[in-house]
């Protein structure tokens, strides 16, 4: 074995040195490396001290296992120096590789996902995202026993990052898109690439010349549809179905306990229905956060991935709280427990957090069992906005409350607004024309 390992290379010159430690003997191996001496560990030796010479003798008998005598732990020197030697080589090459080419992309992915959450400050559910798609191929996902593909990292990974083609971006998306995943999943993937980039060209990251994947093509995705949303009747419903704990097994009685979580969770869809809330902000939300007086609510924090942060636009915002609102609060007021000002408005019997997946679980059963159309909790806050502007509410107004960025996004909700005033206007102005066509015609009937 120290043969073929050793065919292919000079090995440096070494000594092999007995030394005694707690009685027991053991051979070492001293040898010099591109300038640096090194030592190691051979193994115990076939070796006892020799009071004559104040030095080690051989012990007499057959050599025991798991013991070396002069001959074994030469051979055995020589494989450990062997191997030392092919590591440091190894890692020689591989800098030299790194020096000639630059770094992997799987390094600047690495420094990409720091950057995003220690210097840009990316929310949880945010890198949780990333992370999940920059992720090594098995890497263990989720609950249960499911495992990422690792599309980007298997094909990518240890390709240098300036030598990473267009043409190998676009086999990553064509085998993502063979997965089944939409187009928009598959433009995401494109997306995540393509900021990695982005990030490596940054001066001072890797100097990266150019970013293949911004000619990589996107996919045509479909133009998102027309917002759907719950009536005010619907929303009641929903919640008198929660309250009467329709999500419960037929028949069930119900403890106390549970009567008392099940009207909190019919106020919850209240409060997100009638006050626009996300769920992350639904869940971070305090007494303290509750301006009676002023009817707002002041929405400062929300839940991502299971860590108190900011909001999704790292804004505070004032929401005007309605009385519908306002009622489902004050019901809640009347709770024997945490109604403290740094409480937590919508908590379970031990005053600590609701677990969002849960509650949304609670909310399919009751939506299902009232024979509701199936949309999403996410489309409480939907219908917060489309009932705003179905009621007259100005776009600025609602974009404001809702905390949006862009007033194009709170522009979605205009599809609720009755066009009956709007065409009654149309009506008169096509109209208006009717009179001068009129007049036309009998000045050209004059002889």
């Amino acid at each position: 074995m120290v043969t073929a390992m050793t065919s292919h290379m000079t090995l440096p010159v070494f000594n092999l040195i007995p030394r005694e430690q707690n009685g027991r003997v053991f051979y070492e191996v001293k040898f010099r490396y591109a300038g640096r001496q090194v030592m190691r560990r051979v193994g115990r030796a076939w070796l006892e001290p020799d009071a004559e010479t104040g030095s080690f003798k051989a012990r007499s008998g057959r050599v025991q296992p798991g013991y070396f005598d002069s001959r074994a732990a030469h051979v055995r020197a020589a494989e450990i120096i062997a191997g030392y030697v092919a590591e440091k080589q190894d890692a020689e090459r591989v800098a030299e590789e790194r020096r000639i080419n630059g770094a992997t992309f799987r390094e600047v992915a690495h420094a990409y996902l720091h950057w995003l959450e220690t210097v840009k400050g990316a929310k949880p559910t945010t890198m949780r995202s990333h992370r999940s798609l920059l992720a090594e191929p098995g890497t263990p996902h989720g609950r249960g026993r499911r495992k990422t593909a690792g599309y980007i990292m298997g094909a990518l990974g240890d390709k240098p990052a300036t030598k990473v083609t267009t043409a190998e971006i676009e086999q990553v998306l064509r085998t993502v898109a063979k997965a089944g995943v939409t187009p928009r999943t598959v433009n995401h993937y494109r997306e995540i690439i393509c900021a990695v980039f982005n990030y490596g060209m940054r001066p001072g990251a890797f100097s990266l010349p150019t970013n293949p994947a911004k000619f990589a093509d996107r996919r045509r995705a479909a133009a998102p549809g027309v917002l759907v949303f719950y009536t005010y009747d619907e929303i009641e419903i929903l919640a008198r179905a929660l309250a009467r704990g329709l999500h419960r097994p037929y028949g069930y009685e119900r403890l106390d306990a549970e009567v008392e979580e099940d009207e909190r969770d019919a106020e919850a869809v209240r409060v997100s229905a009638y006050a626009g809330v996300r769920m992350g902000e639904l869940l971070a939300l305090r007494w303290v956060d509750v301006d009676w007086e002023g009817s707002a609510l002041t929405i400062s924090r929300a839940i991502s991935d299971g860590l108190e942060t900011t909001t999704k636009s790292g804004q505070i915002r004032r929401v005007p709280m309605g009385d519908d609102a306002a009622a489902a609060l004050e019901r809640l007021t009347q709770r024997r427990h945490f109604t403290h000002p740094e409480d937590l408005v919508f908590c379970n019997l031990v005053g600590r957090r609701l677990d969002a997946s849960a509650l949304r679980r609670r909310f399919k059963r009751a939506r299902d069992a009232a024979d509701l159309r199936p949309l999403r909790w996410h489309d409480l806050r939907h219908s917060y906005g489309s009932m705003l502007v179905a009621g007259g509410i100005d776009l600025v107004s609602v974009k404001e409350a809702m905390g949006h960025a862009q007033l194009t996004t709170t522009s979605r909700y205009l599809h609720a607004r009755p066009a009956t005033e709007l065409a009654a206007k149309f009506t008169d102005a096509l109209r208006s024309t009717g009179a001068t066509s009129a007049l036309l015609a009998d000045d050209e009937s004059d002889p």
